[in-house]
């Protein structure tokens, strides 16, 4: 049985200890969920057949997409809490901050760690007094969620950093460093849990992992992936031992080289453009805080390139045009500018689904260029 909880509650970690001893399943849910997907999600999980080895269920709904219940087996993530400890270097000692919301996958399993001898979490908005006065030692989020931290004045204490749920640019790796913190970026997902980790040199199989690349498309075989989904079909698919969820990859010299997912590829004129390999480009430009690049659909030509851009500050549009010169060559720059703040998952990943319906709907101011 599936038993929901409340995301906002004081004593979270004590319900879900107890959710698990009564062998029922927790599902976190999140409070600022509109009414009407809450009753979705509500009615998802209470008609659940679960798997007998049914231990946890996340949400998920990747970078676009809608939401998906993901059921987790208790070793598909235990398996992995010992080497998670030696990347950060923690034992229950420590306290990791988690500014993610619990109903995110990566900080449910940091939860799900604490409560088998993990480090303690830290859990809340990140604000200037409260992150400074958390003592923790470790942190464990997405790079938004990392550089909302660093904005506020990291704890003198953080040594540590595991950093998923989106691409790590070298810019926000080098400030991290600067801080005096190791950072562990890692590629995974909510149905695959780990699948490679960078300490620095690139990414490599996460200990446990076999890679296998099938026409660029990248397949594991590893303890660690989910059970399946609650009801409706999402982007999982097995063969024997190995799974899926569609992201295309290379693997170059024991290296995994990540390509975007299938579906997010642009179509434009007679070239393919991965969103991935711009948005590394324009987050290397001074100034641009991050950004999300897509396609808008055009007759003719298959879709346009566009960009949401997150600014630090101002940038002059000759200096974008200039700096996509040197970078891009001209199938991959975008020709649709757009800028502002970018539309997230509760995870703090950029949401390209949101960002299309936003630029379509004119609600994003649009960038002359």
């Amino acid at each position: 049985m599936i038993t929901t909880l409340d995301d906002r509650s004081p004593t979270l970690l004590d319900e879900l200890h107890s959710v698990r001893e009564t062998r029922r399943v927790p599902l976190v849910m999140d409070a600022r969920w509109s009414p009407a997907h809450r009753s979705a999600v509500l009615t998802a999980a209470s008609g659940a057949v679960l798997p007998s080895t049914a231990a946890w269920a996340t949400l998920t709904s990747g970078s676009s997409g809608s939401p998906r219940i993901v059921l987790r087996s208790a070793a598909s993530w235990q398996e992995s809490f010992h080497t998670v400890a030696g990347l950060l270097a923690a034992s229950p000692g420590d306290g990791i901050l988690l500014p993610a919301p619990p109903s995110v996958s990566l900080t449910l399993f940091s939860l799900a760690h604490a409560l088998d001898g993990g480090p303690r979490p830290v859990m809340g908005p990140v604000h200037e007094g409260t992150v400074r006065s958390s003592a923790a030692t470790c942190f464990h989020g997405t790079p938004h969620g990392l550089r909302a931290v660093l904005d506020a004045g990291a704890p003198p204490t953080l040594r540590t950093a595991l950093v998923g749920g989106s691409h790590l640019d070298a810019v926000l790796r080098a400030r991290v460093e600067a801080a005096g913190i190791g950072v562990i970026s890692y590629y995974g997902a909510a149905e695959l849990s780990f699948v490679a980790v960078d300490e620095g040199e690139g990414l490599r199989p996460f200990p446990g992992v076999d890679l296998e690349i099938r026409d660029t498309e990248l397949w594991v075989r590893s303890p660690f992936v989910a059970l399946g989904y609650v009801g409706s079909a999402g982007p999982l698919r097995r063969d024997g031992d190995w799974a899926t969820v569609g992201d295309r990859a290379e693997l170059v010299g024991g290296r995994l080289r990540l390509l975007g997912r299938t579906d997010d590829a642009i179509l434009s004129a007679s070239a393919t453009i991965i969103p991935d390999e711009v948005e590394e480009a324009l987050r290397m430009i001074p100034g641009v805080r991050d950004a999300i690049v897509f396609g808008l659909p055009r007759d003719r030509v298959g879709a346009l390139v566009a960009a949401i851009v997150e600014f630090d500050h101002p940038v002059p549009a000759e200096d974008l045009r200039r700096s996509c010169q040197e970078s891009l060559s001209s199938a991959h720059r975008p020709r649709c500018w757009f800028v502002g703040e970018l539309p997230r998952t509760p995870s703090g990943k950029p949401a390209r689904a949101e960002a299309v319906r936003r630029a379509l709907a004119g609600e994003v101011p649009r960038l002359a260029l």
